[in-house]
């Protein structure tokens, strides 16, 4: 276990786009936006390999990163400014103003590198320091409330490494998204100002609301909060239930999950004549079985009357140019359509478990083909009960199609990425591999006792293969 770490705040910038680069912008929100107004702040970290001292790495890198932030921003003006609340029944919107900026934080640290850089279990309270929180919404002369969409830490680990944390409001952006910003900051970073990634498209072409699912969210938004409440929009979420969680990162090799899918193939044939069998889908079935055998809990509930008890297993799916969409790659935005998948405790904790769970996952993708937005009305609703009532839910919060580990700000290869919410609300993280293609990252977050039964129930499954 790491000695535990003091970080100290060097200092505090506003970084915003170059002086009359974006002019005076309103955003509407899509449809696609509007589920992740009450969604939790998504938390990145990167960690690069820097062996140099402090005075050094401010002298010669932050500059480079403010300066090329900043040439970033002109291309992804929606970071630098506010989700705007006005008054009901206005509707929410991005707005971007002259003096919007992003906060942009300097800090050191006395943690471990290598420990945190490590796949082993590590408190989930060692990451959380290196990740900003969000600046506080604040009142405009109007009666609106203008809400900060993201914030930049970079913690400097001395003569070992440092860390990029950012913290961002989903409605702004999904993951994809999210890395065109970052990969192109790393771009301009690495090149000296040229942007090698593609040019963001911010206008709403291909997103037609043919389903009035627009109306329906904000009427659901409306009457599931108390819109005009400050309380509401400026609530975090409580972390101190997360504080005993650990942290650690699930390697799978491209050998292993070749080996995991001819087995399943082999074995469960006939089950699993019709379903499909993709690399997402067999993980995600295995991890699902596995953390629902972990819990201790598990054990007592086999036998009883508790066993039909629904647990469900919610993924998203990019929408850009699929499922009857026009909508570019590069569309920066959310672009996400919500899968829910549900069964009974008893069907997967059983012997057919994993089997289950494979063909519950592979049904749900394959009804994509029919229309994604298919029960889109109950999105936010679902999302809501299945919170409140569910007696398990895993959610997938990052996708290995992101190629996160391809980020590169002429600083050296990515040592390691980490999904920092991952673990609350029943959030896992996938990512594509740092050590070979096509391996598989999944990051996860337990209490350390079911992280332990996990392990080895996990590797109890690697070796029936």
């Amino acid at each position: 276990m790491a000695q535990p770490s003091n970080i100290e705040v060097l200092n505090r910038y506003k970084v915003a786009p170059p002086e009359g680069s974006v002019p005076p912008t309103s955003l509407p929100l899509s449809f696609f936006d509007f589920p992740w107004l009450p969604a939790i702040p998504m938390k990145r970290l990167f960690f690069y390999y820097h062996p140099y001292p402090t005075h050094h790495f401010i002298q010669t890198v932050i500059p480079t990163l403010k300066t090329s932030l900043s040439l970033t921003l002109q291309h992804f003006f929606p970071f630098a400014a506010n989700l705007i609340f006005p008054s009901k029944p206005q509707i929410p919107h991005i707005l971007y103003v002259h003096g919007d900026s992003v906060e942009f934080t300097v800090a050191e640290s006395t943690a471990d590198f290598t420990h945190l850089t490590a796949d082993y279990s590590k408190d989930v309270k060692d990451l959380r320091p290196l990740v900003p929180e969000l600046p506080s919404a604040r009142d405009l002369d109007d009666g609106s409330r203008a809400v900060p969409l993201i914030a930049i830490q970079v913690t400097i680990l001395p003569c070992h490494g440092f860390s990029i944390g950012v913290i961002f409001h989903h409605v702004a952006a999904d993951g994809r998204a999210f890395h065109h910003l970052i990969k192109s900051w790393a771009s301009i970073c690495r090149t000296g100002g040229f942007l090698e990634e593609p040019e963001p498209i911010h206008e709403r072409v291909g997103i037609e609301d043919t389903h009035g699912l627009e109306k329906i969210f904000l009427n659901q938004w409306w009457d599931l909060t108390n819109w005009e409440s400050k309380q509401v929009q400026d609530k975090k979420p409580n972390l101190d239930i997360y504080n005993d969680f650990v942290k650690a990162t699930i390697k799978l090799g491209q050998a292993q999950i070749h080996n995991l899918k001819n087995w399943v193939s082999k074995e469960y044939k006939n089950e699993l004549a019709m379903t499909h069998t993709s690399t997402f889908v067999v993980i995600c079935s295995l991890i699902w079985v596995c953390l629902l055998e972990s819990q201790s809990t598990v054990i007592s509930y086999r036998g009883n009357e508790d066993e039909d008890k629904l647990c469900y297993f919610i993924f998203s799916a990019d929408c850009r140019n699929r499922y009857g969409f026009s909508i570019p790659t590069s569309y920066f935005g959310n672009c996400l359509a919500f899968c829910f998948v549900s069964l009974n405790l008893n069907e997967l904790v059983g012997e057919l478990g994993f089997v289950q769970a494979m063909k519950a996952i592979g049904s749900k993708i394959k009804e994509l083909e029919d229309g994604a937005l298919k029960g889109a009305e109950k999105w936010m609703l679902s999302g809501k009960e299945i919170m409140e009532l569910a007696y398990h839910v895993v959610i997938v919060g990052a996708s290995p199609y992101f190629g996160v580990y391809k980020t590169d700000f002429g600083l050296g290869k990515l040592k390691k990425t980490e999904v920092v919410h991952v673990g609350e609300q029943g959030v896992i993280s996938l990512a594509d591999s740092r050590d070979e293609e096509g391996g598989i990252e999944v990051g996860l977050a337990l209490p350390k006792d079911q992280m332990d039964n996990f392990n080895v129930i996990f590797r109890q499954y690697l070796e029936l293969k």
